[in-house]
């Protein structure tokens, strides 16, 4: 057997044309190894989460994806952390900790909200100003939190030191009650509390540094009134069980020039879940990791479905198969929907997407998250000028129909669907051929939702996202054209017949 260090250097050794990548994942893969072999060594010995996280669902299920994404080469690293910071941070060790705030002078401030509540407007401000009661806020100053990391790392650089001898920013340093991160690390949730913050993390996870872009600020908010025109409520009629978690209010800061300082940033994330809220994202819904009571690993679906199995006295593939046919119509169905009624495709992968969960264990809705991943259709543009004029100016969403036709495919099809019928394959649930055989009867179905159940039922093969090939190239996906942000190659389809 070859183990995964060796994997990578023969990998890279085969695969980089210029060293520096091939060097960068082998040194990732071997701290991505090391740290889920710590993961779970944890998780063994302390199979059950402390309160308040035992106590919200959806925190608990975020905090459970040990292994990472299958389709990723260095799921795990945290490279940049030490030991100390690595507990504090991960989600995976049930981390936790207060942000550390800074005051932003008026001059200086960057924010825009769509928030409302009773109909009337709430800003950035007011919200934070509510998650940090007592902060000790100089005069005229709005608070800006961020995560320990960054701050750390950012307070010492000559243009964010340069902004603090010039009084625009004040550092009042760690306050307030800890918040916990999610599966993405650098987003952060507090049971009870109506707002998440999604914060800027330079560290390097999977294929990019985890740094807000002022285009993904805006899209968030945009895509928020966009939902608001009524769209929202049209499509919902159709699929009241399903949503997109919206991301309403952001706040930032901008130099004298007016330029925005990377990673001076926050996104205040509506929090949709109450603590009974039973939502899963299906990366972590799928990804084995241990149970109490069990010697072996098992994946939450795994136990979900030989429970309902047992309980309903009907075997396991069968229970699977309309587990499966329940997902396609409460969670893929309204994402097919969406594209066809607004001309967006979301990028649905396995961590953006989450199922929500009955008590039973069924699928019953699902959200979306993620201000990074909209896809606005070049062929819809005047459609969609009307319903909110001036989309997309400063988002820069709009993407060629062929690009998005090409990702939609891949992330909703592939990584999502195809990955979720390799899961009940792997851990023997299901026979794959059964669950690729109604996926392709769903499709046909669908097939009056846009172009993607046509193309997913028609095309002998598909573009599929490399991550391998993606680190060894050196790119970073948040960073130039969404065209060449990611190396793609050419697989076969296995829906084709």
């Amino acid at each position: 057997a070859v183990d995964a260090a060796t994997l990578a250097s023969l990998l890279a050794r085969e695969g980089s044309s210029d060293g520096r990548g091939g060097a960068d994942l082998v040194g990732r893969v071997c701290d991505s190894v090391r740290r889920t072999a710590e993961f779970i060594a944890d998780r063994r010995e302390r199979p059950t989460p402390p309160e308040p996280v035992a106590g919200d669902l959806f925190l608990t299920a975020e905090q459970s994806l040990l292994l990472g994404h299958p389709l990723q080469p260095d799921p795990k690293s945290r490279e940049g952390l030490s030991e100390a910071e690595i507990r504090r941070y991960s989600p995976e060790l049930h981390g936790s900790f207060p942000l550390h705030w800074l005051a932003v002078a008026p001059s200086a401030l960057a924010t825009d909200s769509a928030w409302t509540e009773r109909g009337r407007p709430v800003s950035a401000a007011r919200l934070l100003g509510r998650l940090a009661p007592g902060l000790p806020l100089p005069a005229d100053t709005t608070p800006l939190p961020l995560h320990p990391w960054q701050a750390r790392d950012l307070l010492q650089r000559p243009a964010v030191a340069a902004l603090r001898d010039a009084e625009l920013l004040h550092d009042l340093g760690p306050f307030g009650e800890p918040w916990y991160p999610t599966s993405s690390v650098r987003t952060v949730h507090r049971p009870g509390a109506p707002v998440m913050i999604k914060l800027s993390l330079g560290l390097r996870i999977t294929n990019s540094r985890r740094v807000n872009l002022r285009k993904e600020l805006h899209r968030g908010v945009e895509v928020h009134r966009l939902l608001r025109t009524g769209l929202a409520e049209q499509w919902q009629a159709a699929h009241p069980g399903f949503d997109i978690v919206r991301d309403p209010a952001w706040i930032a800061v901008d130099a004298p020039d007016g330029t925005p300082v990377p990673g001076l940033d926050a996104v205040l994330r509506h929090n949709p879940f109450r603590s009974h809220d039973d939502a899963v994202c299906i990366a972590a819904l799928t990804s084995p990791r241990p149970w109490p009571g069990r010697t072996t690993m098992r994946s939450r679906l795994a136990e979900t479905v030989s429970r309902l199995a047992a309980a309903t006295g009907r075997p396991t593939a069968a229970v699977a198969a309309e587990w499966f046919l329940r997902y396609l119509d409460h969670v893929v169905l309204p994402v097919l929907a969406f594209d066809a009624l607004a001309g967006i495709a979301l990028e649905a992968h396995q961590q953006n997407t989450l199922v929500l969960l009955d008590p039973a264990g069924w699928p019953v809705g699902g959200r979306y998250r993620d201000n990074q991943g909209y896809y606005f259709r070049a062929s819809r543009r005047t459609e969609l000028e009307r319903r909110l004029p001036g989309i997309g100016s400063a988002s820069d969403t709009f993407v060629s129909d062929a690009v998005t036709d090409e990702r939609f495919a891949y992330y909703v099809g592939i990584n999502n669907v195809l990955g979720l019928i390799g899961a009940f394959g792997s851990q023997r649930l299901a026979d794959e051929r059964v669950l690729l055989a109604a996926f392709r009867r769903f499709l046909g179905k669908a097939s009056g939702l846009g172009p993607l159940p046509a193309r997913l039922l028609d095309s002998p093969t598909l573009r599929c996202k490399a991550n391998l090939l993606t680190r060894l190239g050196g790119l970073d996906e948040l960073v130039g054209p969404v065209d060449s942000q990611s190396v793609y190659v050419t697989i076969a389809n296995p829906l084709h017949d």
